[in-house]
């Protein structure tokens, strides 16, 4: 069975599903805010707590030429340069922030965005290291996140099918021997018909690789749903207060969202099982209730059994109904009364 393992915990069809929280901007420029989100990752029940480790000139040029100007959606109006400023989480608070998870007890790692944020986050022992969906064709980046050894997962948010490929292969050659691939649709927020669930399976039989979602949805159904499809890890964003201002917190989840959705997705799991037609423990006592062959008149020892004699009832103490036509026209070797079961050892 294909597996991956962060920080001890394995990750696969196998297991339960690994949800990554990811903090992303939501810290809007405080670092005690990003402690709580530490915290509150933790009290949810998520497996990892994910940053994002860009500076706006690691990411992009400061320039206003058309090239770089955001028309649409929820940063409308600002250059890329004013948005990484605005949403970056500084240099600096890295070894914090890694200490603090430390001590809450939740592995914490982090998007890459260039080399020099890789040589920062392996001077901080990272566990693992996440490819964003922007970056899925930045197959120098994957290469060299690679040579870490370390655990790596893709998102594939705007790539198809070949660009994933060349991903792996990236990876692959880098040295990358524990890989995994997020199913993503880059929209914030994205709609639930854009995401296409039934993908995920597909990749799972396409790249053989552990398979997961980052969902940009505002709710926990299609990141649930996920896990009956194959899904092992769950990514979503992760806020205090979806109204707190920030770049990512309208379509983040609060922390009672991400508390439902750990649980969810972990009884989604468990509702999997196996192929199994047995009868399961929590019906063994409502057999009773099943419907069984009853006498419904009194009869005499040598009667024969006529269709207006028994008949179809619960409980289920008698005879299974498939014997119906079996029983007619058989003797009784002893009376019986109406309300009895119909049991083989009163048949002649």
């Amino acid at each position: 069975m294909t597996e991956i393992s962060i920080a001890g915990r394995p990750i696969g069809t196998g297991h339960a599903p690994y949800v990554i929280a990811e903090m992303s901007a939501n810290h809007n420029g405080n670092i005690d805010t990003a402690f709580r989100i530490i915290e509150e990752a933790k009290k949810a029940g998520a497996d990892a707590l994910k940053i994002q480790t860009y500076r706006p000139d690691t990411i992009t040029l400061d320039s206003d030429l058309p090239d770089f100007q955001i028309k649409g959606g929820l940063w409308d109006g600002k250059t890329l340069y004013e948005l990484y400023e605005w949403a970056h989480t500084p240099w600096e608070w890295h070894k914090p922030l890694f200490e603090h998870a430390r001590k809450v007890g939740i592995p914490i790692f982090s998007s890459p965005f260039d080399t020099t944020a890789v040589d920062l986050l392996e001077d901080l022992n990272a566990p693992a290291y996440k490819i964003a969906s922007f970056e899925a064709v930045d197959l120098p980046l994957i290469r060299y996140v690679a040579k870490t050894g370390k655990p790596m997962i893709i998102s594939t948010g705007m790539a198809d099918a070949e660009e994933i490929q060349e991903a792996i292969d990236a990876a692959r050659s880098g040295g990358c021997t524990q890989l995994a691939i997020l199913h993503c649709v880059s929209g914030y927020p994205a709609p639930a018909e854009d995401y296409n669930l039934r993908t995920i399976t597909d990749m799972v039989e396409r790249f053989g690789l552990v398979t997961g979602l980052s969902d940009h949805t505002l709710d926990n159904t299609t990141a649930i749903a996920s896990v009956v499809l194959g899904a092992s890890l769950i990514e979503k964003h992760f806020t205090l207060d979806r109204h707190g201002g920030g770049p990512d917190d309208s379509f983040s989840l609060e922390p009672k969202d991400l508390a439902e959705l750990c649980s969810g997705a972990k009884t989604a799991w468990k509702s999997l099982g196996k192929v199994d037609y047995g009868r399961k423990s929590s019906e063994v006592g409502n057999t009773q209730f099943r419907r069984s062959l009853y006498f419904v008149e009194d009869l005499k020892c040598g009667d024969r059994i006529t269709s207006s004699s028994i008949r179809s009832v619960r409980p289920g103490y008698g005879l299974p109904p498939k014997y119906f036509d079996h029983l007619l026209n058989r003797k009784l070797k002893s009376d019986v009364q109406k309300g009895t079961a119909v049991t083989w050892d009163v048949l002649a």
